[in-house]
């Protein structure tokens, strides 16, 4: 018997040749898929994984610089309104922060607040003209990115997308939360007189929407 006889057609003398050159070629690919993988030690230093954006932790690290930010530049609510009355667009640039549609304006002030409305209190200041409306937001519901545009040093660039850049906002004014409203019953304002330092953007120029970093009640 002729042993070749036994032997699978695939390796007839036609078809071997081109079965070879496949195998030639699959055993290349692998070897150059070998040679383009980084093996990490589970463990290593290489083994760190990106755990992406947290906005909860951004918050939390950016609130205290921008707070240091607000109290250090802002102006009295009279000096500001005065300011402002004169010339809004140079109040914004001596005072203010660009951003957008009008500069965000660090503000700090002392006066008794108003009947509030979903967290927003009206509050009456002394050297404050009284066509000026001066509000202070108090949550549950913190509006606007007023904090993280404060500074001007957090831009859309650092983010990856819109939302990120919105959530770091929103995960700002939480942290303002926590930190400095936590301990405010904010339920009943009311007839007390409160201190607050803190910023809001300057587009009507009657009507402020301050964000507080700090807020005393009396």
């Amino acid at each position: 018997m002729n042993p070749s006889a036994s032997l699978p057609s695939a390796l007839s003398p036609r078809q071997s040749p081109a079965r070879l050159a496949a195998i030639v070629v699959g055993v290349a690919v692998l070897i150059l898929m070998a040679l383009d993988t980084t093996v990490v030690e589970i463990g290593s230093a290489q083994d760190a994984r990106d755990d992406g954006f947290n906005p909860e932790q951004y918050g939390q690290s950016q609130f205290p610089a921008i707070r240091s930010h607000v109290e250090e530049r802002a102006v009295s609510a009279a000096t500001l309104a005065s300011a402002i009355a004169e010339d809004q667009t140079a109040a914004g640039q001596e005072y203010g922060t660009p951003a957008g549609i009008g500069p965000i304006m660090p503000v700090t002030f002392t006066g008794v607040a108003g009947e509030g409305k979903s967290g927003i209190y009206p509050v009456t200041v002394d050297g404050v003209p009284g066509k000026v409306t001066v509000r202070v937001q108090t949550g549950p519901a913190i509006n606007g990115t007023d904090l993280r545009d404060a500074t001007g040093e957090i831009e859309f660039g650092q983010f990856t997308n819109q939302i990120e850049y919105q959530n770091a906002g929103a995960a700002i004014n939480n942290a303002m939360k926590a930190d400095v409203l936590a301990d405010v019953d904010t339920d009943s304002l009311a007839g007390k007189t409160v201190t607050v330092t803190g910023v809001f953007k300057l587009i009507n120029p009657n009507n402020w929407l301050v964000t507080p970093v700090r807020m005393d009640v009396q």
